[in-house]
């Protein structure tokens, strides 16, 4: 026999190789097996799994994620045979699948006994992240990452940490996985453990972990607590963002702990004395005191006497003229401003301050410069049914009422002269600082003609000038004394034949008696009846009488005739 017929064919090769291995019937293929690593090429890992062949797997499934591959020559490994290629002895092999088997063993067993496992974030997908769990790959939804969104999840990826196994498929493959159950769950347990040591009262250290317009969260060592802005600190604080930044380690109180909702009330003012005690010593009713306006509303500017305490300036108090003005169009803020305190309640922790009360009240000065009977001159401001306001020294204004426009026209008729822009002159009748009032009068300047006749007596005789004649009487004036008054029809004549008004013309000069005077409406109350009366009493008791045998014609006519001789 040759020998070419003595060297066995590759059939022959491969038929003895295979009593040598174990079948697929044996389930060899498909198996994890233990293989020792002879040599290390070209990122390759050379792996002898004991039959008579070896298999090639790459080096960066060996690397744990995030990491480099740590092998060398002669480590045991484990690998997954997926199959034995043929006669040449080649095995294709792979070590992740290995660690897939191995780990997916494991999370059946921990997903049954609802245990956590360890895992490493390695990659970002659609929706969420991907877990390394140990070899098997694990989605994490972004939701699951943490118990509050998280902006940036790279300080969390390539480390372990531990996750909660929330679903797997293993047919199809699927994990799914949470971080935010893991910190829930140590958060409950912190915040039991914590809740049953914290009182109220007690002074802890947190980190600021949240900030809102309405306050702040603060981590107290698992368990989170509110520090509303009303809290943060005794002055005033706009948004909480002004005093706290986030992941900074804050000293604050525990104010109030709700036992059903398990929520916590902080305040940092509280570990400060309270600027209110003994506040209406520090800031007596009547003293001034320099501050800063902080705020400004429709009502009012705010004023921050010292840290923490405020006073408001009412719109009312803030200038001696300037009124139905917007705050905002006298202080500004940031503004420093010299304020009186006007009122302090410390049970309400309200002081009303006063701003134009640190500046000369102008109503007291013009009093000062210019008392009752002063004259002044000033530009007509505005006209009003009631009369006409003047501008005058210190931006106040004085009133002149139409009852002081004339002395003899009504109010009515007198203001139609006026204009708004016109210089008037007037004399100062009243100051009322209190009511921030000045009177004036105009008919003031020239003097009241009706002094003329005020002395007047009743009873007295009087020569008047026919003025107006109507069917109701007729209108004269006093001598020349500017007074003007009304006789009535009735008291035209003694003799109601005589009672007319058309006996007279105007520019007739006529004799008649006061019979009544009213100085407050200013009214003259006159009657040539009552003269003619008065004339014949007299005239009868100085000539006689009619009982003596002379008519009263003849008396008449005596009188008259020595009235003659008298003139």
């Amino acid at each position: 026999m040759s020998e070419a017929a003595k060297m066995p064919s590759l059939d022959d090769f491969e038929a003895l190789l295979n009593e040598t291995l174990p079948s697929e019937d044996d389930g060899f293929e498909g198996r994890v097996v233990k293989g020792t690593v002879v040599s290390i090429e070209n990122d390759f890992a050379i792996v002898d799994i004991g039959l008579k062949a070896e298999g090639r797997v790459p080096l960066k499934e060996f690397a744990p994620a995030g990491k480099a591959a740590e092998i060398k020559i002669g480590d045991t490994v484990e690998v997954f045979v997926d199959r034995v290629e043929n006669a040449l002895g080649e095995a294709i092999l792979s070590r992740d699948k290995a660690r897939r088997e191995e780990a997916w063993e494991m999370l059946e067993k921990a997903f049954e006994g609802d245990a956590r496992v360890d895992g490493v974030i390695f990659g970002r997908v659609k929706g969420g992240f991907t877990v390394d769990l140990s070899g098997a790959v694990a989605f994490l939804p972004g939701s699951q990452v943490d118990i509050r969104p998280i902006r940036d999840v790279t300080p969390l990826m390539n480390i372990e940490q531990p996750f909660q196994i929330l679903k797997m498929d293993r047919r199809r493959g699927n994990i799914v996985v949470s971080r935010r159950a893991v910190l829930e769950e140590d958060r409950a347990e912190q915040r039991a453990e914590l809740m049953g040591q914290i009182q109220e009262g007690d002074a802890v250290e947190g980190v600021v972990k949240n900030i809102t317009d309405y306050g702040a969260f603060v981590d107290l060592g698992g368990i989170d607590g509110l520090l509303h802005v009303t809290d943060i600190s005794w002055r005033r604080v706009n948004h909480p963002s002004e005093v706290l930044s986030i992941g900074e380690t804050v000293k604050v109180q525990v104010v109030r702990i709700n036992p059903e909702t398990q929520r916590i009330s902080l305040g940092m003012k509280q570990l400060a004395a309270d600027p209110w005690d003994g506040i209406e010593a520090k800031y007596p009713v009547g003293a001034k005191f320099t501050g800063t306006v902080t705020n400004i509303t429709d009502y009012g500017a705010f004023v921050e006497l010292e840290s923490g305490v405020e006073g408001l300036v009412h719109v009312s108090e803030m200038s001696w003229v300037k009124k139905n003005v917007h705050p905002g169009k006298i202080v500004s803020t940031s503004q420093e401003v010299e304020v009186m305190v006007l009122e302090v309640d410390p049970s309400k922790r309200r002081i009303s301050l006063g701003l134009k009360q640190c500046g000369e009240n102008p109503w007291e000065a013009f009093a000062a410069k210019f008392p009752a009977g002063t004259e002044i001159e000033g530009e007509v401001k505005n006209i009003t049914e009631f009369g006409l306001f003047i501008g005058l020294d210190g931006d106040v204004d004085g009133m002149v009422h139409l009852s002081d426009l004339d002395w003899e026209r009504s109010g009515e008729e007198a203001i139609q002269e006026f204009k708004k822009g016109d210089m008037v002159k007037a004399v100062v009748l009243d100051v009322d600082t209190k009511k921030e009032r000045i009177s004036l009068g105009i008919k003031q300047l020239s003097g009241d003609p009706f002094s003329n006749v005020s002395s007047k007596k009743k009873g007295e005789q009087v020569t008047c000038v026919v003025k107006a004649v109507n069917e109701n009487g007729i209108e004269v004036e006093v001598g020349d004394t500017g007074v003007t008054a009304f006789i009535r029809r009735s008291d035209l004549a003694r003799d109601r034949a005589d009672q007319r008004p058309e006996r007279f013309a105007e520019g007739d000069k006529v004799d008649a008696m006061v019979t009544g005077m009213d100085k407050g409406s200013r009214k003259l109350n006159l009657s040539i009846k009552a003269l003619e009366v008065a004339e014949e009493k007299a005239a009868v008791e100085q000539y006689g009488s009619a009982d003596s045998g002379a008519s009263l014609g003849d008396i008449l006519g005596a009188a008259l005739e020595k009235a003659k001789e008298d003139k």
